[in-house]
């Protein structure tokens, strides 16, 4: 009998990963109590392919709960243009899992020598990133052998949030933090809904891809996801964005992958996806209940924004995993992909 892809038993890791980062408090507090000391003016984020798209929920969550601004670095200004960038006040935070990639340590030091604060939330502690930083936060996501990252990713999101709690105190939010891991399982103890709904993504080849807010980094993140293990075109778009122009792609019988939060953009994102009803798409969910949708998804409420993209991201990966075995796909040997990758 073949053996499950280690993608889908990665995916199933995710609680243990969130409960082995809350048993680690005190290096979360270290570094909020010298980023408080520091009084950053605005926030970098540092990071490339599903550590960027944690980092954009990062984002989201910065300025929506430290009212801080937050700027995404290109890598290649360091990496590849060689340019010393201005950086005094700013708390840079570059995440990756392996943290090996030159231009992300080349920009890091940089950042650092242009008076930057710099946090490597990073997987593998023995890494240049983590020597290059003045403080690391530990993933804590253990070994990962996927091509395709699952629990590094959602282990960046949650220790995100964690942080972001340590930083401004928010009892909700810790609540949350807590019962997160009962959340994830009730995620994977569902795992039969993802199988079946695979069958309706594993039928199309190029579906899109909508979230919005801090959901919209999952939606780049599963879009990733498809292209890497299933070789299907994917194309993510935020909400907000779509009717600018990507809306013209929506050709009745087209699927729509659509992520419904249960936060302040449930109103918008619902309108998009009855509009896209409207032009005969094909419509499934993850998340909170889409009224109409051909196949739903559902995850559990966790009880905060903050939170809430872990559920989705670990029903999102799921999801994907079985959608690649029905096209006939092995998940872990995407075709010209390594584990590491490392841009200069």
């Amino acid at each position: 009998m073949r053996a499950e892809p280690r993608m889908l038993v990665e995916a199933r890791e995710a609680p243990e990963v969130v409960e082995r980062q809350a048993a680690d408090r005190a290096a979360v507090e270290e570094v909020a109590r010298a980023v408080l000391a520091y009084g950053p003016a605005f926030v970098v984020t540092l990071a490339r392919g599903s550590s960027d798209h944690a980092a954009t929920t990062l984002r989201y969550g910065l300025e929506t709960h430290l009212r801080l601004p937050v700027v995404s670095a290109a890598p290649s200004v360091a990496g590849v243009y060689g340019a010393d960038v201005e950086y005094r006040g700013a708390l840079l935070l570059a995440v990756s899992q392996s943290g090996g990639s030159p231009d992300l340590v080349e920009s890091l030091r940089r950042a650092r020598r242009g008076g930057a604060l710099t946090v490597a939330l990073v997987n593998v502690l023995d890494s240049p990133l983590a020597h290059a930083a003045d403080l690391v936060l530990p993933l804590h996501a253990g070994e990962e052998r996927a091509v395709a990252a699952t629990k590094s990713y959602l282990a960046a999101l949650t220790l995100g949030a964690r942080l972001l709690c340590a930083l401004r105190p928010d009892a909700a939010l810790a609540g949350a933090l807590a019962r997160l891991p009962d959340a994830l399982r009730e995620v994977i103890h569902g795992e039969a809904l993802t199988r079946n709904a695979a069958a309706l993504l594993a039928a199309s080849e190029r579906p899109l891809v909508l979230g919005r807010g801090l959901h919209g980094g999952v939606a780049a993140e599963t879009a990733l996801k498809l292209q890497e293990t299933a070789g299907v075109g994917a194309l993510a778009f935020s909400t907000s964005e779509f009717a600018h122009g990507p809306a013209r792609l929506a050709e009745p019988g087209t699927l729509a992958l659509c992520f419904q939060a249960r936060d302040a953009t449930a109103r918008l994102t619902a309108a998009t996806y009855a509009e896209l009803r409207g032009y005969g798409a094909d419509v499934l969910s993850i998340g909170a209940p889409v009224d109409g949708a051909d196949a739903t998804v559902p995850t559990p409420a966790t009880g905060h924004t903050l939170t809430d993209p872990a559920t989705s991201a670990v029903a999102a990966q799921l999801l994907i995993a079985h959608a690649a075995l029905r096209r006939g796909q092995d998940p872990d040997a995407p075709p010209r992909l390594s584990k590491v990758t490392r841009t200069r």
